[in-house]
Formats: structure tokens, sequence, C-alpha cells
């Protein structure tokens, strides 16, 4: 048993090994399961029992020695096989990775930015965790008011309420506490509502909000805003119409409808063959909400409009699901490399 130890201590002495395929016959060789080593311990229970001890460490030895061989050998030609890529001809075409996509929100968020820049709205921001003043009572919910249960709201604390917010109109109040008109803002954001998620719904959006106030703004001033939005976001060809509706913040409301970019305005199952598609609501800022938010409501007059960005990019992709956008899946993202 000795002398095969000692035979192996000295054939690990004389191994050369230079490439990455003998250094695998190696390891199977001596120290796999079915290697050299691993037969000497096989043997060791036949070793006369006053043997046992010396024999015992001196396979140990012949173990640590074999691996830790290896392992200096399998550095050793990693950092050569670096070194070669080192020498590899630097210039040679690049191998270019796969470049990833912008998701269709960003994409569409920043479209409606972009357009609404173009006409004097500039950006505001706020709080997404807001307080029950901002979110409900500036803005004409009064405490008892049944529009509140239009909203279905995650309350974070209770007295005083503190909510997730569930339009970023909470945004347009606190620019109207902060700033003299005239005022031209929109603002976009992520928002939240208690609501069951379907094709169609989610607790989780984005809107975009707007909101111009100033002397004398009127609502052909809305409606001429909109159409100016509407044609440059679906086409030239696009045409709306407003539907009277009620939001507790505006009067008088509307709802705003295009006319279906998919059939022409011909009817299809997208439409449900009506010719249009609704995309916002908007109206006149109620001059409750401007006493609210301290602005004169005998001087100034306004209007506010509210859309949703998931909305807008299901009717410009034809997106027929909205969970769609909140997947991550990237067969569904990947279908929009290079639209913007």
């Amino acid at each position: 048993m000795k002398s095969k130890i000692e035979e192996l201590q000295k054939q690990l002495g004389d191994i050369k090994i230079e490439t990455v395929e003998q250094l695998e016959v190696f390891r199977q060789e001596y120290l796999s399961k079915k290697g050299k080593i691993q037969a000497l311990f096989a043997d060791f229970k036949n070793v006369p029992k006053e043997e046992k001890p010396e024999v015992g460490q001196l396979v140990n030895v012949l173990k640590n020695n074999a691996q830790n061989l290896y392992n200096d050998l399998k550095v050793n030609m990693g950092n050569s096989s670096s070194k070669e890529e080192k020498k590899l001809d630097l210039t040679r075409p690049v191998e270019f990775s796969h470049i990833g996509a912008r998701h269709p929100i960003s994409m569409v968020r920043k479209e409606i930015i972009d357009i609404f820049n173009r006409i004097g709205f500039v950006i505001s921001e706020g709080p997404e965790v807001e307080d029950d003043f901002h979110i409900f009572t500036a803005l004409n919910f009064p405490k008892e008011h049944p529009a509140r249960d239009m909203q279905d709201t995650f309350f974070i604390e209770k007295d005083p309420d503190v909510a997730l917010r569930t339009h970023t109109s909470s945004v347009q109040a606190r620019v109207m506490e902060s700033q003299k008109p005239p005022i031209r803002t929109i603002s976009p954001g992520r928002v939240f509502r208690n609501e069951a998620i379907s094709a169609r719904a989610h607790c989780i959006f984005h809107q975009v909000e707007g909101l111009y106030v100033d002397k004398n703004v009127s609502f052909a001033d809305l409606k001429q805003t909109l159409l100016y939005f509407a044609k440059e976001m679906f086409g030239e060809e696009t045409k709306i119409r407003l539907r009277p509706s009620y939001f507790p913040f505006t009067e008088p409301s509307a709802e705003v409808d295009v006319s279906c970019n998919i059939c022409g305005g011909k009817g299809c199952n997208v439409c449900k063959y009506t010719g249009w598609l609704e995309i916002l609501g908007c109206g006149m800022v109620d001059p409750n909400v401007l006493t609210n938010c301290g602005i004169d409501s005998d001087e100034y007059t306004g209007f506010a409009f509210g859309m949703g960005v998931e909305r807008i990019a299901m009717l410009k992709y034809q997106v027929k699901d909205l969970r769609y956008f909140f997947e991550n899946d990237k067969r569904f993202l990947d279908q929009f490399t290079g639209a913007y």
C-alpha cells in the first residue's frame, strides 16, 4: 500500500499538463470516483490495523496534493486563456448584443408629454402617498359626498386619512396652492385604485392630467386643445366628439371620444361598431376647486382633462388586454423595439 502511494506521489511530480483536455484527463484518472486515489481508499480496509494511522495520513496527503495541483493548473489555464483573449485582433467588427426596447407605456407617456410641451404645458409632479385634502377635499369631494364612492381607495392611515393617490389631480391641487395664474401644466404619474384586475382594469395604472387656469379661459379653448392633441397622437384625419358627463371637480364636464383610427370611423369590433373610441374626461374647473386652492374664481377660470396612458397605448398599438403592459413578457415587449 505504501509503495502504491509513493508511486502515485512520484507520478504527480512528473505530470506535464498543457491543455484543458489534459487537465480533465488528469482529474478523471486521479480525483474522480473511479480514479486511482479513490481506489486506495477502497483498499484501505485491507491494511493491518496497526498500520492504518500512518497509511491513512499518507493517503490524505496524496489526495490533498493531487487536488491542489489540479486547482493550481486550472487557475493558471484560466489566466492563460484570458491573456490569449487579449491578443485577439481588436480591429475586428464588434459583435453587438441585443438592445432592449422602451416599454410601450413609457413611449406613449413621453409622446403625450411632448405634444403638450409644444403648446406650453410644463410638467408638475407630486407624491404618490397623499393626504385626504389634496385627493378629495380640495377637488370638491365633501366628506359625505357620494362622488367619493367613485374612488376605490387604498388607505394607508385613518384620521387623518392618508392614501395612495387615486388620480394625479392631487398634483394639480398642489400646483394651484403654490402658484399664481396663469397656470398651464400637465401631471403624469402612477395612480392606484382597489379594482379587480382584468383585461380592461388594473389596480395600478398611469395618468396624464392637464390644467390651464387664466383669465377668460373658455370651453372652446379646451375643445381646441384636445383636438390638437388627438390629431398629433392619432393622425391628422382624427375627429373628436364631446359627450356630457359628471366629475366633482369640473362643471360642465365631458367625455371625449376620437374617431376610430382602425376602421376610419366606419365601425369595427374594436370600437364596437360605433366608429368612436373614448380616450379621456375633461371639463371647466369648478369654481369651488379654485377657491379651495386659494385662487379667485371671480377673476380666473380654467379647464382640466385627464387620460389613462394605458388606454391611449391600447388604442395606439391595438392591444386588447391591459395586463400585457404589467407582465414583462419579453415576447410582448420585443414587438416595440424601434417603435419610438
